[in-house]
């Protein structure tokens, strides 16, 4: 009998930067889900202690500066990409920062926009979607999405 080949997930780290009942979303300008909504994110890198990971990720895309150690994981999805590719996003809110949000990666971004949380936009990328939607539904820690 075979032994199953480990799993290789990208990790992905996500901040749901909070201000009382809104939450800061951006959107999409590459090709994964143009046009379409999502937290600020983006992928750790190799070595890269998780919380760490999404504070570079905020600032790189968003400027704002959060310490890592104020960052609360609220949220994991489990994703299934595709058949040769599954995701494990680590979803964290933010609540104290500095600086205010700018747009840092225009070639990636179309924009930045505050969203309260009782009428979020209808687009948000399924994948992020799972997240956000399990974290603010106060919902099991985990979300197991595009497994069938």
């Amino acid at each position: 009998m075979n032994a199953a080949a480990p799993a290789t997930p990208v990790i992905d780290t996500h901040v749901i930067l909070r201000n009382g009942d809104k939450v800061l979303l951006s959107q999409r300008g590459g090709p994964y889900g143009y046009g379409r909504w999502h937290a600020p994110s983006g992928k750790l890198d190799a070595g890269e202690p998780v919380s760490v990971g999404a504070a570079r990720e905020l600032r790189e895309e968003t400027g704002i500066e959060v310490d890592p150690a104020h960052l609360r994981l609220v949220h994991v999805v489990h994703h299934k990409q595709s058949p040769a590719v599954e995701r494990i996003g680590l979803f964290f809110e933010a609540t104290e920062w500095d600086g205010e949000p700018v747009n840092r990666e225009p070639e990636k971004c179309l924009d930045l926009r505050w969203w309260t949380v009782h009428e979020l936009p209808e687009d948000i990328i399924e994948y992020p979607a799972a997240g956000l939607y399990g974290y603010l539904k106060g919902a099991e820690a985990l979300t197991e999405h595009g497994w069938s």
